[in-house]
């Protein structure tokens, strides 16, 4: 659905191309977002009464203070100090309870909207495909989930509780002073539009300073992120000194549009100074001739003056607030870059949902497949089409880029294809529920996935509520409990992407005790070999063999040694299936698979293992 903001109209972004930039108003970013504080309301309302409460104590407060004034110090009388003076401290000490009650509940409520927020765009962020985070800068993301997200609650929680703090105060204050004098209340009023025509002025400006810089941060965290994981890439090739004039770009554009900023800022604040410097001179002025005339008194002057020195601050901090909010749109803009994104996928609708079993059989089937990458020129995979059974191993081979992963991010639904279908037990995978089509397949990637955790929990993500037993049982048929054992804290050692505890091999294996514990139906193996060398490869073959065992398994790989005992071979050129068939009479055919065959023979390979074939299997 197109979104309106500003007058113009946004179509939705999809996952096809990088995220732009788009202009946000307060307006949108307030509708959009407010709705996050459902469940806190509540709260909000209790915090407005705390700031009412506040600002009518400190009201009370200055109105005995101009009771002393005039009947205890300018007379002289002690007996007249001690009942204002109770009065006055017992305001003060309800205003204090009051406000620090007030306060710290709205940090508690601006903390509870970060928390939601920030789980809102991760959770959407989760259902966006594989190629979005490759055409969009990580470190650029994590900017959007930290700082942006930071600058949305400034907006919508604390520059709402500001606001409502800052207009009672001046609902009060400016009461009070026209109650004193109304006269001369209303001749220092006129002064207060200028704080108004001030403001206007600075927020054109400070918006577009606030997005570059928003928009800088997120550049310079890309650079630190992709600098750290690169670094090895970078000491080998001498890069260090490319690597820091990257970041020192970065940081000049950063440089320059908070410096931009900061003046900005301080500019407003300095005439806003002036202008309050201008005020209190209006009111001594007329203070001083009222009292010549008689007609007021020292201690109304200076109550008087106390509610116009109060009045200003919130007066100011209203005009603040509005160059707060024109920051936080920048912030609000990237969030919603983000947050519109469509997911290529989507759980069917309640209707369509097809019915099936728990755990499925495990029967795949694709049926004139055809699917292009959004934002790619050419398909990669053109009319495809395959059958695989429970118990069958299914390989699938070809050149570099003839679209063997693909078949991987169909099956799992990660896309769905232009053209065709996948078929899951003979049901469409489309009118399956996500959780349920991949809670049945088992995806060992090509790069092992290690989360930055415990070994045991890095096994045991593998399935909801496993036990300690069950992730050593799946340990020991990954060959993996040996090694895992003989660490410095055994399964409670801390492993994490990169980690240099553990080998290649090793890593494969604690992948595969995951994939064991899962236990789903259909396997899928994306070139489960590479990176390795013979020994570790050899060694991760029994584990692979017992894992396969009785699935439906699927293997993507270069490695024909892998097809040698395969019940079926598919052979990929530029998206189409070329040949099909058995390892000997591919052979037999002398075609691409021949080819590829003897261009890489076992012997160069590295091994001639045994295939993935399960002991017992035809």
């Amino acid at each position: 659905m197109p979104d309106k903001g500003e007058g113009r109209v946004h179509r939705v972004p999809t996952a096809d191309a990088p995220i732009r930039t788009r202009r946000v108003s307060v307006k949108e970013a307030w509708r959009r977002f407010w709705p996050l504080t459902k469940g806190d309301r509540r709260w909000l309302i209790l915090i407005f009464v705390c700031a009412i409460v506040a600002a009518l104590a400190e009201t009370v407060a200055i109105l005995l203070f101009a009771e002393l004034t005039d009947n205890a110090l300018q007379k002289g009388s002690v007996s007249a100090f001690w009942t204002p003076a109770g009065q006055w401290l017992a305001v003060a000490v309800a205003g204090a309870v009051v406000g620090y009650l007030g306060s710290s509940l709205a940090a508690w409520t601006a903390e509870r909207f970060v928390m939601r927020l920030r789980a809102r765009v991760f959770a959407h962020l989760q259902t966006l495909p594989p190629h979005f985070f490759q055409r969009n800068r990580r470190g650029d993301l994590v900017e959007r989930m930290t700082g942006d997200v930071d600058a949305i609650e400034q907006l919508v929680v604390s520059g709402l509780v500001q606001a409502a703090t800052a207009l009672f105060g001046v609902l009060f204050y400016a009461a009070a002073a026209l109650w004193l004098r109304w006269d001369m209340a209303l001749a220092t009023f006129v002064l207060a539009p200028l704080f108004l025509i001030t403001t206007r002025r600075f927020t054109g400006r400070l918006k577009e300073v606030s997005r570059r810089e928003r928009a800088a941060d997120g550049a310079i965290t890309s650079v630190v992120e992709e600098g750290l994981v690169n670094v090895v890439l970078t000491q080998a090739y001498n890069r260090q000194h490319d690597e820091e004039e990257r970041l020192r770009r970065e940081a000049s554009s950063q440089l320059r549009a908070s410096v931009s900023s900061a003046r900005i800022n301080e500019f407003y604040e300095q005439i806003v100074e002036v202008l309050e410097t201008l005020c209190v001179l209006t009111i001594i002025g007329l203070g001083v001739w009222e009292i010549a005339a008689g007609r007021m008194s020292l201690g109304e002057l200076l109550a008087f003056a106390a509610f116009i020195g109060y009045l200003y601050p919130p007066i100011r901090s209203l005009g603040q607030l509005g160059l707060m909010a024109t920051e936080a749109t920048a912030g609000a803009a990237r969030l919603l870059e983000i947050l519109d994104v469509r997911p290529a996928v989507t759980d069917p609708d309640p209707s369509a949902v097809a019915t099936a079993p728990h755990r499925a059989a495990g029967e795949v089937e694709a049926r004139r497949v055809t699917f292009r990458y959004p934002g790619s020129p050419d398909a990669a995979l053109r009319d495809f089409s395959f059958t695989a059974g429970p118990g069958e191993i299914l390989v699938v081979t070809g050149p570099s880029g003839a679209g063997k992963s693909t078949l991987a991010a169909l099956l799992l639904r990660f896309y769905d294809p232009d053209a065709g279908s996948i078929h899951l037990d003979g049901i469409p995978v489309n009118r399956l529920p996500l959780v349920h089509l991949r809670r049945n397949i088992t995806l060992l990637p090509q790069e092992t996935l290690v989360l930055h955790d415990t070994v045991e929990e890095n096994i045991a993500c593998g399935r909801d509520h496993a036990t300690h037993s069950d992730v050593v049982q799946a340990a020991q048929a990954a060959d993996a409990d040996e090694f895992i054992a003989a660490l410095p804290d055994g399964y409670q050692t801390v492993i994490a992407p990169g980690t240099a505890r553990l080998s290649g091999g090793q890593l494969q294996r604690i992948a595969i005790a995951r994939a064991m514990l899962r236990d789903a139906p259909v396997l899928i193996l994306d070139e489960p070999t590479t990176g390795l060398d013979a020994l570790a490869t050899q060694r991760i073959i029994a584990p692979l063999r017992r894992l396969a065992e009785g699935r439906t398994t699927i293997v993507i790989t270069h490695d024909l040694d892998f097809a040698a005992d395969a019940d079926h071979i598919l052979v990929l050129d530029q998206g189409r299936l070329v040949e099909s068939g058995t390892h000997p009479q591919l052979l037999d055919q002398h075609g691409l698979y021949a080819t590829l065959f003897h261009a890489h023979p076992p012997s160069r390979n590295g091994t001639s293992h045994a295939a993935v074939r399960p002991s017992g299997g035809r």
